[in-house]
């Protein structure tokens, strides 16, 4: 079931047609400003991002953006427990666990 995206040449606005079968007839209308002067234009489409591919994505602390993913806050406070060689206090770890579970320490939960 593809997703067709036009153009409209009047009023420059993109608009998305979902349509049930790829040789079903499609006579595109404006959403916008409802012209049918509408050019046919390369949709743009998702990827999904491995873990990995997020991890790569923002690799120091000194990156923007690197706590903005909140995974990275345990993972610093995890390896800076092992470059210090410290053993990790048993409520941290299930802190940082819990947190990568969705479930936020209740100091921070709004």
């Amino acid at each position: 079931m593809p997703v067709y995206e036009y153009r409209c040449q009047d009023c420059g606005k993109v608009s998305s047609f979902f349509i049930r079968s790829i040789g079903a007839p499609l006579e595109p209308v404006c959403a916008h400003c409802h012209s049918q002067n509408l050019r046919r234009r390369m949709s743009s489409f998702a990827t999904g991002k491995t873990t990995q591919s997020v991890h790569d994505s923002h690799t120091s602390p000194s990156d923007p953006g690197y706590y903005s993913d909140p995974r990275n806050i345990g993972r610093h406070v995890e390896s800076s427990f092992k470059r210090y060689g410290m053993e990790m206090p048993a409520q941290v770890r299930e802190t940082i666990e819990a947190a990568r579970e969705g479930n936020l320490p209740k100091e921070i939960n709004p």
